[in-house]
């Protein structure tokens, strides 16, 4: 065990320093996703990073993507050689917890960097805690929290630069920590296990998520439906039926109670349009709010999160040769989708232990993540307009809009 800066403050929660952690699971980890984006300028920045503690690894990205055309940095390095929000040329600053903070990423081989102010628009929303449990073992367990904001800074990329002013430029987070999900390769191996049980209860087909800032308006919400569009809870790595709530400015809190919604699609896709949410708050306020889509979606298999993420074939929790810093980039057309994308394998006795493999080579994929133009009408009559994240997929067959 060791000490970290963090045991410098009254706040344990266990008879530990920060550097231990009540579980021995590899999917156990703690870590933040920062997003700054323009509609106008059809730019989105995605960073982020995550430490798992049981591989001793802290890893994180910086995805840069302008009207499709996707370039990421992925980063990592032992955790416990030094606790601080660091990652090579990448870190972050608390000005104020939960109010803002500063991310940077100083000049490097990509060819992007960034020094931005990112300051929420209104309190973080804590979600609903996640539990999933297959076969008696909790494969989720989490604790998470969103929030919208705005930027301010300066992002260059390859001799072009962009002066991010809160005018033009929103912005989208969230903090998660606990277990989320088996994150291959440093999963159990499915071979030597019993078949994962049966699940009976209902199964999630429909996410939508968003942070959305129209000022003086900004929130959080999300909804999860079944096949037939029913909302209920799933044992799942969601959950949550709906959940969420409207700010009016910092101080003015919304309660949201439902959702339902209007989602127009690209023709023969399952890619977001335009979008019509109509929602009720605790008073029984009726709000609508229309997203239109303002770039082509963010692929999120490039960020380091996936098996055949990074060029050796692992993620951004395994070691890629260096306890200092490993570091890598690369670039896709995505402005026309969906689009083919093949994850790295690796190859050799890592690849034969499933080490990259199990995603199809050459696959079609389109983005889940959404910059959006958002319009809000508020119950008395007030229109605001603004800017957006969504996260938008559907799995499997979902009636409402007649996909098989």
């Amino acid at each position: 065990m060791q000490l970290t800066p963090y045991d410098e403050f009254p706040v344990h929660q266990a008879p530990h320093p920060f550097s231990y952690i009540p579980s021995t699971d590899f999917n156990w980890d703690d870590g933040y996703y920062f997003g700054v984006f323009s509609p106008d300028d059809g730019i989105f920045l995605a960073t982020g990073a995550r430490v798992n503690p049981n591989s001793d690894i802290i890893g994180g990205y910086a995805l840069l993507n302008i009207h499709g055309q996707q370039t990421t940095l992925r980063f990592n390095r032992c955790w416990r050689r030094d606790f601080n929000l660091r990652i090579g040329p990448w870190r972050i600053e608390f000005i104020e917890p939960l109010k803002a903070l500063r991310l940077a990423l100083e000049a490097n081989d990509s060819g992007i960097s960034f020094d931005i102010l990112w300051e929420g628009t209104s309190p973080a929303f804590l979600e609903e805690h996640h539990i999933a449990v297959n076969r008696g073992r909790r494969t989720t367990d989490q604790t998470r929290y969103s929030q919208p904001g705005k930027a301010t800074g300066l992002l260059t990329f390859r001799g072009q630069s962009w002066k991010i002013t809160p005018e033009r430029w929103s912005g989208a987070r969230d903090h998660s920590w606990g277990l989320y999900a088996d994150r291959p390769p440093l999963s159990p191996v499915a071979s030597v296990l019993p078949p994962r049980e049966v699940d009976t209860g209902p199964k999630r087909a429909l996410r939508f998520w968003t942070c959305f800032r129209t000022d003086p308006f900004s929130g959080f919400f999300h909804l999860h439906e079944d096949f037939e569009g029913r909302q209920a809870n799933f044992n799942d790595v969601f959950g949550t039926p709906f959940g969420g709530r409207l700010f009016r400015g910092w101080e003015e809190a919304i309660e949201l109670t439902g959702g339902r919604h209007e989602i127009e699609f690209e023709p023969s896709t399952r890619m977001l349009k335009r979008a019509v949410l109509h929602l009720t708050d605790v008073n029984g306020g009726a709000w609508r709010q229309v997203f239109e889509r303002a770039a082509p979606p963010w692929v999120v298999q490039t960020m380091g999160y996936h098996p055949g993420s990074w060029k050796d074939g692992g993620t951004f929790f395994t070691y890629h040769g260096s306890e200092e810093l490993a570091l890598e980039w690369d670039e896709f057309d995505f402005s026309r989708q969906p689009a083919p994308y093949t994850p790295y394998v690796v190859r050799g006795e890592a690849a034969a232990s499933n080490f990259g493999e199990g995603s199809a080579r050459g696959q079609l994929v389109h983005g889940p993540e959404y910059l959006c133009r958002v319009t809000t009408y508020a119950p008395d009559g007030t229109v605001s307009t603004g800017a957006a994240q969504v996260e938008m997929f559907i799995n499997g067959p979902y009636k409402p809009y007649g996909l098989e």
